[in-house]
């Protein structure tokens, strides 16, 4: 019988079968001649619609082999690297206004009034294997001298198979000073006091270009004497510096070394100390015949540090010591000898929460002696309030009264509001 054997036979269904069995047997018991009657017999239409029927049948079934086949395949896949999947980008930005002003209007006095964007900072991170890595560049419209508005702040990797044992190189924050690692926006004030801007590195005393505290050098560093909870008790920090600040090369063949180590008796308290001793090379220093020649100064500096953080209460308080000629402008290289050879200043602070999550208030004094004297100090005290609409987003309000004895107009005042916002 046609099309209920072989192969084909397979692929129709039992219904299929039985109707041609059935249109066959017609077709044998009838009689027909061979004349146009043949096309319009309904058997004979019947049986090339099942033919017809058979075959699309046939190739159904090997387009649904191959289907299977092909599905039985896996479809080509490009594996990423997990390397690659742990890189994590982030960054921040801080917009702001400010006005400063006197308490008695003058034409000639110095009041300002300006928006400006601070700065922004992006940052890659992330780990192959034992090592972390980070980079991170800042775009700011504040300039010192030379520098680019946009600069590269970080690039480092750090081994850290062990807590206890950590190594890092490349160009990354000094460990001096608590203040100074501490992220811009989580220091809690309208700027870092002037204590930390002139003597870690900020806008050095000693010339340094603004470099945001960072250096190019190798350190360890490491979490020690864990207690029964697991929390560390000690906590070090040891690294050699070229001195120079970011992206520069050393000027002289010595490194500086500086170092931070602290203890941590209970959760959120840290009491520590710190020490930074090194030189500036390539420094125009004064001979002994009154001339001037190329020299390297030396540079001695130590930070008594105490922090208590936790559950959105900050307490913070710092002072540092700095021996060593200093030239009083950022980026320049000539030694001014009127400023001494030492300076010195502290801050002390508190930020609480009134209402948790949401809204803070804060305090802060600040005093910096550029010549270790009280003729030359500046003082601040501010006061103001945090609010955050959300964990990345917040408005920073803060009023200071200034008592600056190194100018003429000692007292002024400064009103700032800055929104902060972090991705």
């Amino acid at each position: 019988m046609i099309g209920t054997k072989g192969k084909n036979a397979q692929l129709l269904t039992p219904e299929e079968k039985t109707k041609i069995e059935s249109y066959c047997k017609e077709g044998a018991v009838e009689d027909w001649e061979p004349d146009s009657r043949l096309f319009s017999h309904s058997w004979f239409i019947d049986g090339a619609i099942l033919i017809i029927l058979t075959i699309c049948g046939s190739l159904t079934a090997h387009a649904q082999e191959h289907g299977e086949k092909g599905t039985a395949e896996k479809p080509a896949t490009i594996e990423v690297p997990q390397w690659v999947k742990n890189i994590k980008l982030s960054g921040f930005a801080m917009v702001q206004y400010q006005t400063t002003y006197e308490d008695e209007y003058e034409e000639d006095d110095n009041e300002t009034s300006t928006f400006n964007l601070r700065f922004m900072r992006l940052t890659l991170d992330g780990k192959i294997g034992d090592f972390d890595w980070r980079t991170q560049i800042q775009g700011t419209n504040v300039r010192g001298a030379g520098e680019p508005t946009v600069q590269l702040l970080d690039l480092y990797a750090e081994w850290t198979r062990y807590k206890a044992f950590r190594v890092r190189a490349g160009q990354f924050q000094r460990p001096f000073s608590f203040e100074s690692t501490i992220h811009p926006i989580s220091q809690g004030f309208f700027d870092l006091a002037d204590v930390i801007k002139q003597l870690t590195g900020f806008g050095d005393r000693a010339g340094e270009k603004s470099s945001a505290g960072r250096d190019i050098g190798v350190q360890v560093q490491g979490d020690i004497l864990p207690n029964s909870a697991g929390r560390a008790l000690l906590h070090y920090q040891v690294g050699l510096f070229n001195g120079e600040g970011i992206n520069r090369k050393d000027k002289n063949n010595h490194k500086d070394l500086a170092a931070s180590v602290w203890v941590m008796p209970i959760e959120g308290l840290r009491l520590g100390v710190s020490g930074w001793t090194g030189s500036h090379g390539g420094m125009i220093v004064t001979d002994d015949a009154g001339g001037t020649t190329e020299g390297d100064v030396p540079l001695n500096r130590y930070c008594l540090l105490a922090e208590y953080d936790k559950d959105d209460y900050t307490f913070r308080a710092e002072y540092i010591h700095s021996q060593g000629w200093g030239t009083g402008v950022i980026g320049s290289r000539t030694v001014d000898y009127s400023l001494g050879d030492k300076a010195d200043g502290w801050y002390v602070l508190g930020i609480v929460p009134v209402i948790k999550k949401k809204l803070q208030v804060k305090a802060r004094y600040q005093t910096y002696r550029e010549s270790k004297e009280w003729g030359s100090s500046k003082n601040l005290f501010e006061v103001g309030a945090n609010y955050f609409f959300s964990k990345n987003m917040q408005l920073n309000f803060e009023y200071a009264r200034v008592n600056d004895r190194t100018i003429d107009r000692k007292d002024y005042n400064i009103l700032d509001v800055q929104l902060n916002f972090r991705f």
